[in-house]
């Protein structure tokens, strides 16, 4: 066979050769992703050393500021509550600092439970929490038993409250010794003179919500924006996730409290606690249910006392505030009563005033009266009875009253009534105070003038009652009371309160000729026609002028006056030849038959007796002359 027809064999494969190229080719493709991971990698260290340039160089203050945003707190600065003192400066309501202490059990327990502190002090938390309690007890005394702390310390809760109004001195030595014991700013509000105007005053608590005091009744309501104060702040660094455990030494940024402003009264402490127990005793013998009274200045209308039968002791913290409480109200100013014959001065004055009688006119004063469809008789029984004007006042005699208020006519009745005061706030500064009731015109019914004139179908306070009086003291100007005698403000500066602006109500005249004509309110005499409906109102030594009263009550269930059930009252002026106080009382619903109940002219005599020594007012240069009240 030819060389040229020669098959060509097929060459075979290499394996060696296709083995290299694929191992050079997978080589080529590890280098490949090395290259990538290292230039990952690579870029991976520069953006973080970017971040961390930008965290250090760029942002490093605003992280700062985020993280000592997160340890410090603002801390509240109590406003030290301003005082209230009375007129002699003597204080009534006090604030003080003191501390509340506090700890935090399930973490007292977790941080003293851990095997390096048990191993580095030798105790564990049931051991520390003993010691604690124990150290207490020691400082605090009898008022925080051990066992009772202890009890406290080893809750299984996060906070608790441990002691309140404790010292400063005594708080820092506890917490000093034990820093686990936290400590809080706290105002004690004080009451040094117990109960002795308690229903003027009120009372004002701590309270947690606004971290301050607050007042909730009385005064310290009232005037509580006047009182309070502005709080302050501070900054402080607490211990992490314990935003009550300040860091010591770490206060920064205080903006410090502004204390409040000190209320003086025109209260007189002594007098008021002595009026207090005079008409307490007196409601207790005459098994009244209740009494007011009232000590005005005869010319400045200051209120010198103003108390209830019941009173509250502000020291003495109550559970809750009910408002049936009688204690929690104010009675003297804010519930009205119908006054009586002490309102048969309204018709004295406008009769005298108008010239329709002297005090020796006589009238002529039959059994009784009618008023519409209303018969009207005397508190005792007479036939028609010669009375000189001055004796329709001193025997307090409706029937004669009436007579005398038909000569004055209703419009000038009811316009003498607002002079007086009467249906309208005195604005004494205190809160709830009523207005009382006068009937408007539109309204009366053909008898309504038949009650008005001696006491009944109108209403007012007893504080209402006493101003009518003292405009007739005041030698006929009536000046609106007034409880607040001075603002001192927390710079120590004090303010007077400026005084109100006296009404003329009538004449200088009149007022002297109706104040003389009261004097026979006190007269006695073996002869009942010459004899006072008070007598033992008087005072020996001074010339006395005052006005009984007796008015009935409605009883609900008919709807009508009845005779056991009565308000009685008395205004008496003291001296009546040169005033100095006006004195008013109401004592409500006094047991039917009880004599003590039947007239509080004694009671006032009381008053008046210790009002003398107290002041040291002389005594009336002349008796009060003997007045003739019925002719034979």
């Amino acid at each position: 066979m030819s060389r040229a027809s020669r098959p060509v064999p097929r060459r075979r494969p290499v394996r060696g050769v296709r083995t290299r190229r694929a191992e050079s080719s997978q080589l080529g493709d590890h280098r490949n992703r090395l290259v990538v991971g290292r230039a990952l990698l690579v870029l991976t260290l520069v953006l973080a050393g970017l971040k961390l340039v930008q965290v250090q160089a760029l942002d490093a203050s605003e992280l700062t500021k985020m993280a000592e945003k997160q340890r410090l707190t603002s801390k509240t600065i109590p406003a030290r509550r301003g005082a209230i003192i009375d007129r002699e400066g003597r204080p009534l309501a006090i604030s003080m600092e003191v501390k509340s202490l506090a700890a935090r059990p399930q973490a007292l327990a977790k941080e003293w439970n851990k095997p390096e502190i048990v191993e580095q002090y030798g105790i564990d938390a049931e051991g520390y929490t003993a010691k604690i309690a124990k150290f207490m007890h020691e400082e605090l005394g009898d008022s925080y038993p051990e066992e009772e702390l202890l009890k406290k310390l080893r809750r299984d809760v996060p906070f608790v409250y441990l002691a309140d109004n404790v010292p400063p001195d005594k708080a820092r030595k506890i917490t000093k010794r034990f820093p686990a014991i936290n400590a809080e700013d706290r105002e004690l509000r004080q009451y040094p003179a117990g109960d002795v105007a308690g229903n003027i005053l009120g009372f004002a608590n701590w309270r947690m919500n606004s971290q301050k005091t607050e007042g909730l009744f009385g005064l310290e309501n009232y005037e509580d924006t006047v009182l309070a104060g502005k709080q302050g702040r501070r900054i402080v660094e607490t211990a992490e996730g314990n935003n009550e455990l300040v860091i010591p030494d770490t206060e920064r940024d205080v903006l410090p409290a502004t204390p409040g402003s000190s209320l003086e009264l025109t209260i007189d402490s002594d007098v008021q606690f002595k009026v207090q127990q005079l008409l307490s005793d007196h409601v207790r013998r005459a098994k009244a249910r209740s009494g007011n009274a009232v000590v005005l200045d005869a010319h400045t209308g200051e209120v010198y006392a103003l108390a209830n039968d019941k009173t509250l002791d502000p020291s003495k913290p109550l559970n809750r505030l009910d408002s049936n409480d009688p204690r929690l109200r104010n009675p003297a100013v804010t519930d009205p009563f119908e006054p009586g014959s002490v309102n048969k001065i309204i018709t004295a004055a406008a009769a005298i005033e108008d010239g329709l009688v002297k005090p020796d006119t006589v009238v002529e004063v039959p059994g009784s009266i009618q008023v519409s469809d209303r018969t009207i008789r005397d508190a005792w029984s007479h036939g028609t009875e010669q009375m000189t004007f001055t004796g329709v006042l001193a025997r307090s005699s409706n029937v004669g009253t009436i007579k005398t208020a038909q000569q004055v006519g209703e419009e000038r009745f009811v316009q003498l009534l607002q002079r007086f005061g009467i249906g309208q706030l005195t604005k004494v500064g205190l809160p709830g105070e009523s207005a009382g009731q006068v009937p408007p015109r539109s309204q009366w019914s053909g008898s309504t003038f038949g009650n008005l004139p001696i006491g009944q179908g109108l209403s007012m306070t007893v504080l209402q009652m006493a101003g009518m009086y003292q405009a007739i003291a005041n030698d006929g100007v009536r000046v609106p009371p007034r409880i607040l005698r001075a603002v001192t403000g927390p710079d120590g500066k004090r303010q007077p309160e400026p005084r109100p602006e006296g009404v003329r109500v009538v004449s200088p005249d009149t007022a002297r000729t109706v104040r003389g004509m009261l004097r026979a309110v006190v007269q006695d005499s073996p002869d009942p026609l010459q004899r006072g409906t008070s007598p033992k109102a008087a005072l020996e030594g001074y010339q006395i002028a005052g006005k009984t009263g007796t008015a009935l009550q409605v009883d609900p269930r008919c709807r009508c006056y009845v005779n056991d059930k009565q308000w009685i009252t008395f205004a008496g002026i003291l001296p009546a030849d040169n005033p100095r106080f006006v004195v008013g009382l109401m004592i409500d619903r006094p047991e039917p038959g009880n004599p003590v109940g039947v007239n509080a002219g004694p009671l006032f005599r009381e008053i008046a007796s210790y009002l003398v020594q107290r002041y040291q007012i002389p005594t009336s240069p002349d008796a009060a002359p003997v007045q003739q009240l019925t002719l034979r």
